[in-house]
């Protein structure tokens, strides 16, 4: 039950279709009993003639009463034609036809309902899914492999998707088809029925057992699916990694590992679903094989209890009902399986989104004064990663961090557009906390170019005007007309193609990506520039191309920039140096060098050795 339940939440505003959709499979399994109940007065008056009916009985809901009226019409019809029993034939040929075209007619209907029903479900389940992702803050993706996410968002989906119509199935078609079968058993022969009923619940037992085995293995099976999508993940992001430690024989051990854990595990899936339908038609056989030997001598004796065309029809009733009790085998491995992956969503909507904005947040359009960060403390796992840390950056100044890796430099940044928040201690931004603000307002006062250059497979011009809702021929065309041209002429020479996917995959790739990246930093003209290590994935011509046009955005801007060039920041207003994240020094690049403390080390083990640097 609790798979069902997990489901019908998404049924929400739908009901109607679902009516629709039980309506029709209710109609559908009505007239595909109606010929075989049409059979049963011919069968009787074809192995005895007193069964025949001359006078009209009227209608009456019962078993007595349905039984004579038809036997009464088919007596009719017989007599109708020169009392030739072949038109009884001809009677029931016709109601089998039209009875099964009728069938089918609302089955195709019911599932013309149900798969737009399910897309609809999937469509919303996946885009809650994707937006409950691009909302969650970075901190959440710190302890979430991508590969896992990834599996949820296709392997955890699919299996919904089957789990969506077996619950259909299950509610609205299947039970009325398996009631409708047992009424009329019921109405044929009340002992049959008794002694069926005992004998179900047997196979019932039998066939549970082999489902509580699949639950047991589906979640398994989803989580070895993530780790390979995890395996494969990492290994592609980091294959020039993989070759150049010669690292792929171990990259390969990794994935079969996980392989192999999925091999067994769908082995064991798969041995017992195949297992549960032979199953259900097995006991279903044997029901029916004693079902016969019992009514059999029922309908032998002397006088017989159950008329033989009564029997008849007992026994093609119950082997019709076979198919569908098999049925709710397979329905209840989509259950169990859907339930499995509806749970691995739920994980992740229903984590709390910790980065929102406050009731009363504030809108904020401009930078007017200074940012500020005011004893600031960040850890990350009991890790503490920044340690009161004490900063203000006027409007219009540059300040530049640097510090050895590991040192906080990324961290304190990612802290101004509010991609973490901090422990303790308070950001500010022209003297307002920056959790009075919204968020999204915030951000838009940034222009950030990361070291790892992000792009989307789309065209250039949409890399470039990122967050922008459109952007028609006109716009795309003015684009360049808001980039320097230095940086206008750098990004047409070096990237002749017009999407990012046709770029490749060359050495230069990343050279031509974080050209675009600063395009796309420079064309958002914000008031407030992060750079971190924004140049360091170009060579030295590429960066002194880009530099100028860098240097001249900058100007008249607040900027942040964490260099790990330090010839990059000789002119800034200061310079921020990190320890152990601590502010261990802080001033102008001469007033540092002169200091002789950390940053004079750090020039000197990067630039001494090759004069680059005058001290």
């Amino acid at each position: 039950m609790k798979s069902i339940q997990s489901i019908l939440p998404y049924l929400k505003g739908k009901w109607h279709w679902v009516l629709a959709y039980a309506i029709s499979n209710m109609l559908s399994v009505l007239f595909s009993t109606m010929s075989l109940v049409m059979i049963i007065p011919f069968l009787n008056m074809l192995f005895d003639k007193d069964m025949e009916l001359t006078t009209n009985p009227g209608f009456h809901l019962s078993k007595e009463g349905i039984s004579l009226y038809f036997r009464y019409q088919m007596t009719s019809y017989i007599a109708a034609h020169g009392n030739e029993k072949v038109y009884g034939l001809i009677f029931i040929c016709i109601i089998l036809v039209t009875s099964t075209f009728l069938k089918n007619g609302f089955l195709f209907f019911s599932n013309y309902i149900l798969h737009p029903l399910r897309n609809g479900i999937v469509f919303k389940i996946r885009k809650e899914l994707f937006e409950k992702i691009t909302q969650l803050p970075i901190g959440f993706f710190s302890n979430e492999k991508k590969g896992d996410i990834i599996s949820r968002m296709t392997n955890d989906i699919n299996a919904v998707e089957q789990s969506i119509i077996s619950t259909m199935k299950l509610l609205f078609s299947t039970p009325f088809t398996v009631t409708f079968y047992f009424i009329l058993l019921f109405i044929l022969s009340a002992k049959l029925f008794i002694f069926l009923l005992v004998l179900l619940p047997i196979a019932g037992l039998l066939i549970g057992r082999v489902s509580k085995s699949l639950k047991r293995n589906t979640q398994l099976t989803q989580e070895r699916l993530s780790g390979i999508l995890t395996i494969i993940d990492e290994t592609l992001s980091g294959l020039r990694i993989v070759k150049a430690f010669s690292a792929e024989k171990d990259r390969n051990n990794s994935f079969n590992q996980e392989n192999e854990q999925l091999y067994q595990v769908n082995n064991q899936i798969a041995s017992r679903r195949e297992l549960a339908s032979p199953l259900s038609e097995f006991l279903g056989v044997a029901i029916l094989a004693i079902i016969i030997w019992f009514g059999g001598k029922m309908a032998i004796q002397s006088p017989p209890e159950i008329e033989a065309g009564t029997f008849i029809s007992f026994i093609s009733f119950f082997y019709f009902l076979i198919n569908p009790l098999k049925e709710l085998s397979q329905i209840f491995y989509n259950l169990t399986q859907g339930k499995a992956g509806l749970d691995r969503i739920q994980s992740i909507l229903s984590v709390e989104n910790t980065m929102q904005d406050s009731d009363n947040a504030k809108p904020i359009t401009s930078f007017q004064h200074s940012i500020e960060l005011k004893n600031v403390c960040f850890s990350y796992q009991d890790k503490v990663v920044l340690n009161k840390i004490h900063l203000k950056i006027e409007k219009g100044k540059t300040i530049a961090i640097v510090g050895a890796s590991g040192a906080g430099k990324s961290t304190l940044v990612d802290l101004i557009p509010r991609f973490y928040d901090v422990q303790s201690g308070e950001v500010l931004i022209d003297g307002v906390n920056i959790k009075e603000y919204k968020i999204a307002d915030v951000r838009k006062l940034m222009g950030i170019v990361s070291q790892e250059p992000i792009l989307f497979n789309d065209s250039i011009e949409h890399n470039i005007a990122l967050g922008e809702e459109k952007i028609d021929n006109k716009k795309s065309a003015g684009i360049y007309k808001k980039l320097p041209m230095q940086l206008i002429l750098s990004i047409k020479k070096k990237i002749k193609k017009r999407n990012m996917l046709e770029i490749g995959a060359t050495s230069s790739v990343v050279e031509k990506k974080q050209r675009i990246t600063i395009a796309r930093a420079i064309y958002k003209n914000p008031p407030i520039l992060i750079l971190d290590e924004a140049t360091s994935s170009l060579d030295t011509v590429s960066e002194r191309e880009v530099q100028d046009a860098i240097n001249n955005l900058m100007k008249n801007r607040t900027s942040i920039v964490i260099a790990h060039r330090l010839s990059t920041i000789q002119n800034a207003d200061e310079i921020i140096v990190l320890k152990n994240g601590e502010i261990k020094e802080r001033g102008t690049h001469q007033s540092l060098i002169e200091k002789g403390g950390v940053y004079k080390k750090l020039v000197d083990i990067q630039f001494n050795s090759n004069n680059t640097i005058d001290a």
